[in-house]
């Protein structure tokens, strides 16, 4: 049993761990308080039971992931180790990803994080799709404390203020807090660097498959970037238009009015979901930010998978059912790029060299979307704080199960990491003593990284800073290893594009 600010809680022993599920941080966003700031959680007498995850906040189906119709979501999760000798122990908030429209904390167990690395590990739902992150002038200020377009990171903010007046209770030290997410999740963090509400929240930052900075590309017309406020805005009015409720006058009631099985089926729609730039939360990109240093100052680690692309062109060709083809290939690029560009892509990267067109696609956005601008972006932020960079490049990392494999090696694909730190549940976790090795090797080195913001330590391979070497840690099973991603994505080639 532990006392947190708001009541007793009884959680239940894991593998090694003490597990606390279920943990209300904010009072359910329903109701009136749809589209409001989160608000505090009420109190409880006697002790509440903390032994399952709360509600997935509302989500339709994916190919991953269960549908849910609850926006009383707000809930997070708190694993500890079982024994320690030391007290004050790092914490690990996790921000999980899934485009801003699909997934849940819950899904990640910790157990092995916590027991191997002695961190705390607390992960946490938060609003999603239209319900987190709708931009639209009759929703701002009232209710919201700041402008609209931003709940879902308000819900984590409001997260990390709970880690930081209860850590102490479950012997975690609030004021050694690393903040880390993944996709979406690495989005929020980048935010995070930047919100001025953010402040003083954590102090350490892991950055896993982020995009925020570079080339504006996500799978299908839906974008998890940061945008400007007026482009979300603009988006949020037509949602509300297709829903009917046009009337500035009264949209806000009659949005809150539709029920949330209406709703949900617009989270992905045109822009889809994520963050609103400009004045509220996010006054400024971080892409701005980075630039100019004007970002919270912590150590930083960040990184990629070496294929991260493979995923959505996989996830593309199941949704459809159509393989892509050669003709599809060259449409797409001549999409992405000018059609002087496009012909030099496409002489770089012929299909021929590929076992198919949609490995040659994947290998042409891996590259130039995520390889090349995480190399951007480590220059970038070693100029102000340290940074550690890393590639994750287990070419026969497990896919998932419930997903089937395209016609091309999957490789080291996006998320495929997330299963050497946690029991995911959507993936099935390393099956070979070597990926056995490599997922205990990162699992030190993040958990060095909470205790003092540099991965190195506990005889693990040295991982230099990426300073002025331009060291990356390539992560596969067997070795580590500095990798060149710039020769690696073919960097010297895409900065001749403009895209």
């Amino acid at each position: 049993m532990v006392r947190t600010d708001a009541g007793l809680v009884e959680g239940r022993l894991g593998t090694d761990t003490r597990m606390f599920q279920g943990i209300p941080y904010a009072a359910p966003p329903v109701g009136r308080l749809r589209w409001a700031s989160p608000q505090p959680a009420v109190s409880w007498s006697g002790v509440r039971a903390a032994t399952e995850p709360g509600n997935r906040c509302a989500q339709a189906a994916g190919l991953i992931d269960q549908q849910s119709s609850s926006e009383d979501c707000l809930y997070l999760n708190v694993t500890t180790p079982l024994h320690s000798s030391a007290r004050n122990l790092p914490v690990m908030v996790w921000i999980h990803g899934n485009g801003f429209i699909n997934g849940a904390g819950s899904l990640y167990d910790a157990q092995r994080l916590a027991s191997t690395g002695k961190v705390i590990v607390v992960s946490f739902n938060y609003r999603l799709g239209v319900f987190g992150f709708l931009d639209h002038p009759a929703l701002d200020h009232g209710l919201s404390k700041h402008l609209s377009g931003n709940f879902g990171l308000e819900d984590q903010q409001a997260a990390l203020r709970w880690v930081r007046r209860n850590a102490a209770a479950f012997g975690g030290d609030p004021a050694n807090v690393t903040l880390f997410g993944e996709s979406a999740g690495g989005t929020s963090v980048c935010a995070h660097l930047v919100a001025p509400g953010s402040v003083g929240l954590f102090q350490k930052a892991i950055l896993q498959s982020a995009q925020c900075t570079g080339r504006k590309w996500s799978p299908g017309p839906a974008t998890w970037f940061p945008l400007p406020r007026a482009e979300r805005e603009r988006h949020g009015l037509d949602v509300a238009a297709k829903v009917g409720c046009s009337d500035l006058r009264t949209a806000a009631a009659c949005l809150r009015a539709e029920p949330v099985e209406e709703l949900v089926k617009w989270s992905d729609y045109g822009l889809g979901s994520g963050p609103a730039v400009g004045a509220g939360i996010l006054p400024v990109s971080p892409e701005q930010a980075f630039a100019t240093g004007h970002f919270k100052r912590v150590p930083i680690m960040q990184g990629t998978t070496r294929d991260e692309h493979r995923l959505f062109t996989a996830a593309i060709e199941a949704v459809t059912g159509q393989t892509t083809t050669d003709a599809d290939y060259r449409q797409q690029i001549r999409t992405l790029f000018t059609p002087t560009e496009a012909a030099r892509v496409l002489a770089r990267y012929p299909a021929d060299r590929f076992q198919s067109p949609g490995e040659a696609l994947s290998a042409v956005i891996s590259d130039w979307a995520w390889g090349c601008t995480v190399l951007d972006r480590d220059r970038t932020l070693d100029r102000h704080v340290p940074t550690y960079a890393y590639e994750f490049d287990d070419d026969e990392a497990p896919w998932f199960s419930t997903l089937k494999k395209p016609n091309f090696p999957t490789g080291a694909f996006h998320g495929s990491e997330l299963q050497y730190l946690f029991d995911d549940e959507q993936l099935p976790g390393p099956a070979t003593p070597a990926q056995h090795r490599l997922a205990d090797t990162m699992v030190r080195y993040w958990a060095q990284f909470a205790y003092t913001g540099d991965p190195n330590g506990h005889g693990a391979a040295p991982w230099p800073r990426f300073g002025t070497g331009q060291h990356v840690q390539s992560l596969q099973p067997g070795k580590t290893e500095p990798a060149d991603l710039a020769q690696e994505h073919q960097c010297g080639f895409w900065k001749t594009i403009g895209g």
